[in-house]
């Protein structure tokens, strides 16, 4: 990748990750979140706040199971 090359974080409805560049337009489905860098910096961002790989729909589909078995 080139250096120069701006990055923003984008995010998924699923609260899925990923970095994309500044000049190419978002696809559907993305959202920024505000982030821009390089990208190094877009990394160590998704690094800090993704900690949890599983999809938001399969988060909550464990959660109301684990409610349903309480």
């Amino acid at each position: 990748m080139d250096e120069n090359t701006r990055y923003q974080v984008l995010r998924n409805d699923e609260d899925q990750y990923s970095l994309w560049p500044v000049d190419i337009e978002v696809p559907a489905g993305w959202q920024p979140v505000g982030k821009e860098g390089t990208e190094d910096e877009c990394s160590a961002y998704v690094d800090e706040v993704w900690t949890d790989m599983r999809p938001r729909s399969l988060r909550e589909r464990m959660a109301e199971r684990e409610n349903a078995e309480s």
